[in-house]
């Protein structure tokens, strides 16, 4: 992914927490993107359930969690 793309999404993302950018998009998922790497992504609902993703069992809880935990800040009144 090229640099600009990914400074794009930094930019626009709610909330980046340990590396990973979490955006709320307009159908109302969650993506979240390892900004290490990119070509780790994924997409969740309100209930944290996994729609799809590339990540790894280990780095899909690990993403989980920090989303559990920070939940109240992707919320459009905290931003």
């Amino acid at each position: 992914m090229p640099e600009k793309e990914l400074e794009k999404i930094a930019e626009n993302a709610k909330i980046i927490v340990n590396g990973y950018a979490f955006s709320k998009r307009d159908d109302g998922f969650i993506s979240i993107l390892n900004l290490d790497h990119p070509d780790c992504a994924m997409v969740i609902n309100n209930e944290f359930e996994i729609i799809e993703t590339n990540m790894d069992e280990i780095e899909q809880g690990i993403v989980l969690s920090l989303v559990k935990r920070n939940s109240a800040f992707l919320e459009d009144d905290n931003a």
